[in-house]
Formats: C-alpha cells, sequence, structure tokens
C-alpha cells in the first residue's frame, strides 16, 4: 500500500492522501477478538489482525475503549506509520507539495452511516491544518 501512495504522489502528482476509518471496521472487531478473548485469525486476516494490534493497544494504553475511539486511534497511528516509514512521504509533506489526512466515518461520530451522507470526522492531519478541511454534515433530506 505505501508503495501505491508513493507512486500517486511522486509520479501521478496526487496532492492529497486519505487515511479513511469506518465504523464496521473488521479488523479493528478481529484485532478486538485477538487481543481480548485469545481467538487468532487465519491466513490474510491474520497478518491484518498483526498490524492493528499495535493500534489497538496504544487506544487501551489511553484509556479509550468505545470502538469510534479505538478507531480514531488507529486511524493516527496508520498516518503516522506510513510517515515515518517513507521518506518521499514526509518529505513532500514538510515541503507542502501534498497534505495526508486522517478521516473517520460511521454511526460513532453521530452521523449515521458517514459514507451515504458524504460525512466524515477529521482525526488527523499532516501538511495542512485541520480548520481548513472543516466539513459540514448535509441537510436531512
Amino acid at each position: 500500500m505505501p508503495g501505491s501512495v508513493e507512486y500517486a504522489t511522486g509520479v501521478l502528482g496526487a496532492r492529497l492522501v486519505v487515511v479513511l476509518g469506518h465504523d464496521s471496521c473488521g479488523a479493528i472487531t478481529a484485532a478486538r477478538e485477538s487481543v481480548e478473548y485469545g481467538h487468532s485469525a487465519g491466513g490474510f486476516v491474520r497478518d491484518v489482525v498483526e498490524r492493528v494490534t499495535s493500534s489497538l493497544l496504544a487506544a487501551r494504553a489511553a484509556g479509550f475503549t468505545e470502538h469510534c475511539d479505538v478507531l480514531d486511534e488507529h486511524i493516527r497511528h496508520t498516518v503516522d506509520l506510513m510517515l515515518d516509514r517513507s521518506r518521499l512521504l514526509s518529505e513532500q509533506v514538510a515541503s507542502g507539495r501534498i497534505a495526508v489526512v486522517g478521516l473517520g466515518l460511521g454511526y460513532g461520530y453521530g452521523y449515521g452511516y458517514g459514507l451515504m451522507k458524504g460525512v466524515a470526522h477529521i482525526v488527523t492531519a499532516r501538511g495542512i491544518a485541520p480548520e481548513v478541511l472543516t466539513m459540514d454534515a448535509p441537510a436531512d433530506e
């Protein structure tokens, strides 16, 4: 995945990278079941659980227990990890060439199903001020 993002920004000229988390994230659910109940997933699901577990443990250490708070921590962790591991992306953010934004959507944010309504909660932003990214919820129809 990071290689695809580097290609998008470095070759194709994309200016915005969005890390999007959603309220029905099976990866977080599987990681919680693994940590809390000792359930181990097999195959490629196990790889995903292993990647998500560090975010889950960080959320627990911070006292977060609600799904939306754990999701926010995972989004922050994913953005930080992407920029820590990709010199290209971190240099592009530092120079103002790109921005990386972490968004969460879904029931936990009070918007109903956020994807259907086009509403997201800004969790983190690098290379752009979060207030520039304000999103107003559309009026209910």
